[in-house]
């Protein structure tokens, strides 16, 4: 579990237990001006989310009336400690999906999956690379990886590149807004506490039949509404001419954080506490050195796998970071974005309501992130905002249900992308499609991995 944001806070800044006496009237004013605010300020005038989170972050306080030094100091500390626990996990992702990407590992990956596969298992076998591929890798790193690989199967298999290309978008966009360790899910599992080895576990087993529904079923359909050809790019790819690391030794470092995080769930669950097994694994299965530990080893199974010496090795490793730069201070602003709502009582506001109103926690929680996604185009402004909403409500939640409502948000975030969304034009641009062929394809292919990861988290929560 990281640590809890509210107890990092100084004696001076906003506490739980020592808000200032500030009405319901103000409140919630407050909260919507500025969601208003950060909505605007991306959707009209364009503005950086980080700057627009930052700027709704001190509409808040003051319009709630707080003094703006306790403003400052509650973003601040926000800002940091999610700096902290999550940026450091998203520079590791960047470095290893980027060595995954240099050593021609996931070529290796793509190409091995795809040459088992027939006519028709082939949009389930785009699938699996989209999911593999978006495991560890960014949204936006992951797309454009994959791009070469659908146009190449489009045209070696004469199908259409909506009929290959939406299963392997599905696979990624799944892996983005459901399972950790993307940047989305992360901010989302710290801000509700939630166990990151169970929402690791309750995000895969949403995701396969969610992948398969919005995938290749929905493929079936969109292709025939959209019939284009793969368009003429990405003829050959540089890492066809040099040596690759074998499948076996790529699966087996792209798997090894999801292993060990899990091995800190199962151990939580099965051996006593302060057993030695359960104060290595617990180690081991803490995402910070789970990632490490993958970087590290990818260095050696696909860096010198690759033939790639110490000097391309550092290069790679550094020129992934500055890519990521932007998400790591939009996750961050988004965490100081939260914290403030939290200490100005506005989160506990909302909890008290939707305790007293009968809905559906998990419904509430997909329904908010939807709107925030909607208005925004972002899913990690979705996910941020709608978590610090809603933290308030996880107190009082059992493990599992904190772990579902973290699913749902995620679920919500990636609903209908539409033209405020830079996913929207990278998938026009690279397929060639108009704007209403994206919306027909794309933008529904969204709408129904969203809809459908939330229809299997309600039915997990029955389960469960």
């Amino acid at each position: 579990m990281t640590t809890d944001l509210l107890s990092l806070l100084p004696t001076s800044a906003l506490a739980a237990d020592k808000l200032p006496d500030i009405p319901a009237g103000r409140l919630v004013p407050a909260a919507l001006l500025g969601i208003a605010v950060l909505v605007v300020l991306i959707v009209r005038f364009k503005l950086h989310p980080f700057l627009s989170l930052t700027l709704g972050a001190l509409t808040v306080g003051a319009v709630a009336g707080v003094p703006m030094a306790d403003v400052l100091d509650s973003y601040t500390k926000g800002f940091g400690s999610t700096a902290a626990s999550v940026g450091i996990l998203i520079a590791l992702g960047a470095m290893f999906g980027k060595l995954l990407a240099d050593s021609g590992g996931a070529d290796e990956i793509v190409d091995t999956i795809i040459g088992r596969s027939g006519t028709r298992s082939l949009p389930w076998a785009m699938a699996a690379v989209g999911a593999i591929i978006g495991l560890p890798m960014f949204f936006e790193i992951g797309l454009v990886l994959l791009m070469p690989v659908i146009f190449l199967v489009a045209r070696r298999s004469q199908q259409s590149v909506i009929r290959v290309g939406i299963p392997a978008l599905a696979g990624l966009s799944a892996m983005h807004g459901l399972v950790p360790p993307h940047p989305g899910p992360l901010v989302a599992i710290d801000a509700l506490k939630a166990n990151l080895g169970v929402t690791l576990g309750f995000g895969i087993l949403v995701a396969i039949p969610t992948i398969a529904l919005a995938g290749p079923w929905f493929a079936r359909f969109a292709a025939r509404w959209v019939d284009v050809p793969a368009p003429d790019l990405f003829e050959a790819r540089e890492s066809d001419n040099g040596p690759r690391p074998s499948f076996g030794i790529t699966m087996l470092t792209v798997l090894t954080p999801v292993v060990l995080m899990m091995g800190k769930a199962l151990a939580d669950i099965l051996a006593g506490k302060g057993t030695a097994a359960r104060t290595v694994l617990d180690f081991l299965g803490t995402p910070l050195i789970a990632l490490l530990i993958a970087v590290i080893l990818a260095m050696f199974t696909l860096g010198r796998g690759a033939g790639m010496g110490v000097k391309r090795i550092s290069s790679s490793l550094e020129s992934s970071l500055g890519p990521i730069a932007g998400i790591i201070l939009i996750v961050a602003a988004g965490g100081g974005f939260k914290q403030t709502l939290v200490d100005t009582g506005i989160g506990q506001l909302v909890a008290d309501w939707i305790s007293g109103s009968g809905l559906s926690v998990l419904l509430l929680a997909w329904l908010v992130a939807v709107l925030i996604r909607l208005a925004t185009g972002s899913a990690t402004v979705a996910t941020v905002t709608a978590s610090g909403i809603l933290a308030p409500l996880a107190a009082g939640m059992s493990t599992n249900e904190v772990s579902l409502m973290v699913l749902a948000i995620g679920a919500g975030s990636v609903f209908f992308s539409h033209v405020n969304d830079a996913g929207f034009w990278l998938v026009k641009e690279f397929f060639g499609l108009k704007v209403g062929q994206t919306i027909k394809s794309w933008s529904l292919m969204e709408t129904v991995l969203s809809v459908t990861g939330l229809v299997f988290v309600l039915l997990l929560n029955l389960v469960v």
